[in-house]
């Protein structure tokens, strides 16, 4: 279904699979010659489900329309790895990256993070954990707090794609019973301000039905109080997933095209 409605995949100079310090990955390098700025991409599913293969679309689309060279994680999926697996997974990549990325045409200087829902989460945890790494982290409809104390929760929590009672499966099977869901390795939301200060400049992507825009919005928020230059965004219409649909959604595909032009900002 994903794959369907993500669109004709887009063409790319080559692909390549590898492993990442013991992480799959999936490498997208774009036309021309490099050395190219380098994108972590970290899909989502809850933290449950996904891959890289299923996010084949966007990271594609991403190298095409950005120019960057993609690495497309494979995390360690829960239940099977519940937290810290998958904070471990792609800090041990963005480790990878850093050492072994300028011999296959990548740009060490010019590296951003970024992922959507789950990967959000992981995205933004991994530039609060390696400050001073990335070049723009890119949001989109993030998990930021996993108490989920926002009206959207509430308002959205039906009917609408992602939905309360699939929310707390997905977190039943990240975190178990014994995690804090307030440990910013889990909630980056609840990361301190020093921490939020050193983080590199963000595009915040929001859905309007969708019941983690406000913690995804409160975020950027935050962001901004501690002086990280933010762009936020609300697709008032869109629900929780519209991203990986540009075959069906014509905002999914404004959406990327937004993701993309940050990019190239960032790689200036």
């Amino acid at each position: 279904m994903w794959a369907q409605l993500g669109g004709e995949p887009a063409a790319v100079a080559r692909t390549e699979d590898a492993v990442a310090n013991g992480v799959p990955v999936k490498l997208y390098w774009p036309e021309g010659e490099g050395p190219h700025p380098v994108l972590i991409w970290i899909h989502g599913g809850g933290w449950v489900l996904g891959s890289a293969a299923a996010s084949d679309a966007t990271a594609r689309d991403l190298s095409r329309l950005a120019g960057y060279l993609v690495v497309s994680v494979d995390y360690r999926l829960a239940p099977e790895h519940p937290f810290p697996a998958a904070v471990e997974d792609v800090m041990a990549v963005a480790k990878w990256v850093s050492g072994e990325i300028g011999a296959l045409g990548g740009d060490i200087t010019r590296t951003a993070v970024g992922g959507d829902s789950a990967g959000g989460n992981l995205s933004a945890v991994l530039a609060n954990e390696l400050p001073g790494t990335f070049t723009l982290q890119a949001l989109v409809y993030p998990a930021t707090d996993l108490t989920h104390p926002f009206p959207s929760y509430e308002e959205n929590g039906e009917g609408l794609m992602l939905t309360k009672d699939a929310l707390a499966w997905f977190q039943g099977h990240y975190l178990g019973e014994d995690v804090d869901p307030k440990d910013p390795r889990v909630s980056p939301l609840h990361a301190d301000a020093a921490t939020l200060a050193a983080a590199p400049p963000a595009l915040v992507i929001t859905a309007g039905y969708d019941p983690l825009r406000d913690e995804g919005e409160a975020y950027a928020q935050r962001l901004r109080e501690a002086g990280v230059a933010v762009e936020q965004v609300r697709y008032e219409g869109q629900i929780h997933g519209f991203f990986s649909m540009p075959a069906a959604i014509p905002e999914a595909r404004e959406a990327i095209d937004r993701v993309a032009s940050a990019l190239r900002r960032a790689r200036a």
